[in-house]
């Protein structure tokens, strides 16, 4: 056994690591009960936000996300553009392939299949709440995902930033050719909020951290210090993911076969193009650390995006808004799977790529 994987079964963390998903599907259940059996405090915890922005479950992911941003080094993020490969995939996944197939899958689904079902007016605004997730790339749980899966940290912030500015310029555009609408306003405080909280401000305090910490003992400091507050980033997840079904808790009781029927298509989507990037990435030998986030950030969404989009469109409580509200419940469960994925078949794809090609990454 390596000492790498010495060290995971040594970690406290291990157990709890090992059976996320059973915490996680405790956290759904339990939420989804509390939100119809006690709605009044998550119904006042909903209420706090700005822009879209829920403050609680931005608390939250502020906490998952900071453990990865004191592993950034901003010199090593410089060099990203030496290794273009994986920022290639993301760019070409998240804004040429994406958006187009999750407004096929959607057209499909709720036209020829399910269409005259659920009725012309719902089914369309179904597909129009899909489109907006499909044009939301991730912002902020890709950190997550990247920090599970031993993502690179400092190719990964690059990746976000990129996409973060591409959406800047391309969202607006590719939503309203997809919906067919003549102009499309960007949130832009849901936009300029979201990436201040989850990059910037946690980017600047990992910084500062990371200073204080090499100071004090170096890089062996720093690893102790994400080592040990790694807990908090698994803690943080689990607590989301009940909050968030604890929101929608009503929704799910009342509306449970639209739930349903919303999730197929973003299922299939959710894997049509992690395949595409992690199996693009294998072809191309580009190193594992560097093809998990990069297959990962486009698999994701930037839900806040998406759901403030749906509501000034179409109204908060229209079938856009509910579609990608289902978005939001399916990713962190469906996400969670896809880390639990690469890390089963990290053998399989380290197959074969000798550390001589690490810098084509």
């Amino acid at each position: 056994m390596s000492q790498a994987s010495s060290a995971v079964n040594r970690s406290p963390l291990g157990i709890f690591e090992r059976y996320l998903s059973v915490w996680v599907a405790a956290a759904m259940l339990a939420g989804a009960l509390l939100g119809n059996v006690l709605p009044a405090p998550f119904v006042a915890l909903a209420r706090l936000e700005y822009a879209h922005v829920n403050l609680p479950v931005a608390v939250l992911i502020w906490a998952m996300i900071f453990p990865m941003m004191v592993s950034v080094d901003f010199a090593a993020v410089r060099r990203v553009g030496e290794r273009p490969r994986g920022l290639l995939i993301t760019l070409t996944v998240n804004w040429l392939i994406k958006p187009f197939t999750m407004a096929a899958l959607a057209w499909l689904f709720f036209g020829p299949l399910w269409g005259d079902w659920v009725g012309p007016e719902l089914a369309q605004s179904y597909i129009a709440g899909m489109i907006l997730l499909g044009a939301a790339p991730c912002t902020a749980m890709v950190f997550v995902w990247s920090n599970l899966t031993r993502g690179d940290p400092n190719y990964t912030l690059a990746q976000v930033a990129v996409n973060d500015l591409i959406m800047v310029f391309a969202f607006a555009p590719i939503v309203a050719l997809l919906l067919g609408v003549t102009q499309v306003t960007v949130p832009w405080t849901t936009l300029l909020l979201s990436v201040l909280l989850y990059v910037v401000i946690p980017l600047l305090a990992g910084n500062l951290m990371r200073r204080r910490l090499l100071r004090r003992g170096g890089a062996a400091a720093v690893q102790a210090f994400t080592a040990r507050i790694k807990p908090l980033t698994v803690a943080a997840l689990v607590l989301t993911v009940g909050l968030l079904f604890a929101f929608q808790g009503p929704t799910l009781s009342q509306r449970p076969l639209d739930i349903g029927l919303i999730a197929v298509p973003l299922l299939l989507q959710t894997a049509l193009i992690f395949g595409i990037g992690f199996l693009w990435a294998r072809a191309w030998r580009v190193p594992l650390a560097v093809a998990a986030p990069a297959a990962l950030i486009g698999t994701s969404n930037f839900f806040e995006l998406a759901v403030a989009v749906a509501i000034s469109l179409f109204g908060l409580h229209s079938g856009a808004a509910l579609a990608t509200v289902v978005g939001v419940l399916v990713e962190v469960p469906v996400m969670l799977a896809l880390v639990a994925l690469v890390n089963r078949t990290r053998a399989w794809y380290e197959r074969g790529l000798p550390q001589a090609v690490a810098p084509t990454g």
